[in-house]
């Protein structure tokens, strides 16, 4: 049977996911409030802004962008997307 969490980003009882993604506090956070669904299109949000904005995950400062946005994705708040993107509809 699958972990269930009550998702900060969808409001509902969702899928968690298996492991913490980070150690720490940060990942002990998202392991308890974030869904394996929210967490599947951070991912895919993430790479599109790391691509699109070449950030290099070696800089601290590009790790923090990418924190801030991270955190404003799952309280469903506005963040940074990738410019030109249009997302598929269905």
């Amino acid at each position: 049977m699958s972990r269930m969490v009550f998702c900060r980003k969808y409001k509902q009882e969702l899928e968690g996911l298996n492991t913490p993604p980070y150690p720490g506090a940060k990942g002990q956070d998202i392991y308890d409030h974030i869904s394996k669904k929210a967490w599947d299109e951070w991912i895919k949000e993430q790479t599109m802004l790391i691509n699109e904005k070449h950030l290099n995950m070696m800089n601290a400062e590009h790790r923090k962008f990418l924190q801030e946005q991270m955190d404003k994705f799952f309280m469903g708040a506005d963040y940074e997307k990738a410019q030109g993107y249009v997302p598929t509809k269905g």
